[in-house]
């Protein structure tokens, strides 16, 4: 899968922006004491007129969601696809951002999205709010050969969208065990209570998740 095969199966932006909500909600309960360890991550203070949705892994992979009134631009960065800057002359591969409308111009050239002046950047999205779909460059992913931009791994929980998908990764990844009917609650955005709060990590309350519920803008 590459950022085409993505495109097409994305969801729209409001569901978008709810599973990726969902998600930071779900990892701040999980890992409540340390924030940089949370996979998933979303700022609805980013800026004055924009969201920001993000995951990193800690091994160098990376994406990030920018949601505003213009729609959402989404940019992901496989650290090891041949696709990376940093296999080439630290410009993003021919294509990703080249057509990338005005409107989102700026989320290209933000310094968030750089390191040392290095474009992080292997995939590219977009989809204004008048869009019936997801856009993507004009990429040459062949060129004779198959070549992987990260899509395919990156957005997984973004594509496969589910509690039950979300709940195996995340008992993989924390090491505990994980409430369906809990994640469930998240993923429908119902407001926490101090139960699901407490089933899914008993050693944090609803009050203490405070600050952190007001800054992903989670439901109260």
């Amino acid at each position: 899968m590459n950022a085409r095969d993505l495109a097409r199966r994305l969801p729209d932006i409001a569901t978008l922006r709810n599973l990726c909500r969902s998600m930071a909600m779900l990892d701040a309960m999980l890992q409540p004491d340390a924030p940089y360890l949370r996979h998933h991550r979303f700022d609805a203070r980013w800026s004055a007129t924009q969201e920001l949705a993000s995951m990193d892994n800690g091994g160098g992979d990376s994406y990030s969601v920018v949601f505003s009134a213009a729609g959402a631009y989404i940019r992901g960065f496989d650290h090891a696809s041949p696709m990376s800057p940093y296999a080439g002359d630290g410009t993003p591969w021919p294509g990703v951002v080249d057509t990338v409308p005005e409107v989102f111009r700026s989320c290209v050239e933000d310094p968030a999205f750089r390191q040392e002046g290095v474009p992080l950047i292997t995939v590219c999205l977009w989809r204004e709010t008048a869009d019936g779909e997801w856009r993507t460059g004009e990429v040459d992913f062949d060129g004779g050969r198959s070549v992987p931009d990260g899509s395919d791994w990156l957005f997984r929980r973004l594509v496969e969208g589910t509690p039950q998908k979300y709940r195996a990764w995340a008992q993989r990844y924390y090491g505990t065990p994980v409430d369906l009917d809990a994640v469930i609650d998240v993923y429908e955005l119902r407001p926490l209570t101090p139960d699901v709060v407490a089933v899914l990590n008993p050693v944090v309350t609803l009050a203490q998740l405070g600050d952190t519920i007001a800054s992903i803008g989670y439901p109260t």
